[in-house]
């Protein structure tokens, strides 16, 4: 099993940028179960191995969608460096996620010019919460809205959480994923 760094971005319904504290999951459970693209093929391993990913729990009309912009910024300032970008489709929060693969590939890229990856629609709450999110929300609790951060460093491990109004150009964040991509995995 490979355990690569990941920097998960989410959306919590707050708009606070205070950094939460974050409880660890049990080793490697944010890579227990395969990935799987919005087209339905998998991720490639090699996509996330040695990286650190940022997963972002996203819909495209939410109040803050507009974050797909700082997202592909940051994708194409960092990427070089080991830092992935992974976009997570979620209708859980005012059903602001309705639409289907297609739809929401074709928003990302027309709309934000989007190339980092986009997984299938997950549930990241309640009953139906994907194994993704149990990893990354660890006994912790609950996302609150769309565009929630996690970060996770390059031992598969949640180093930090940041909520839906922390902009992905924040100092918080950017510190966050500078000590995540100067650690060795």
């Amino acid at each position: 099993m490979y355990r690569p760094a990941v920097l998960l971005l989410l959306t919590l319904g707050g708009c606070t940028t205070r950094q939460s504290s974050v409880p660890t999951p049990p080793p490697g459970a944010i890579y227990e179960a395969p990935l799987a693209l919005l087209d339905g093929t998998p991720l490639s391993a090699d996509t996330l191995a040695g990286k650190v990913v940022v997963f972002v729990n996203v819909a495209s009309a939410c109040g803050y969608t507009a974050q797909y912009e700082g997202l592909q910024a940051l994708y194409e300032a960092r990427s070089d460096d080991g830092l992935v970008i992974v976009g997570v489709p979620c209708n859980q929060f005012g059903g602001q996620e309705p639409g289907n693969a297609e739809t929401i590939a074709t928003f990302c890229k027309t709309t934000y010019g989007v190339t980092f990856p986009l997984l299938e629609k997950q549930a990241v709450n309640g009953p139906e919460r994907s194994a993704l999110y149990q990893g990354l929300v660890g006994s912790g609790d609950d996302v609150r809205w769309n565009f929630e951060k996690f970060v996770v460093g390059r031992d598969g491990q949640v180093v930090a959480r940041f909520p839906s109004g922390t902009e992905p150009d924040s100092a918080e964040l950017r510190a966050a994923i500078e000590q995540a991509l100067g650690q060795a995995g």
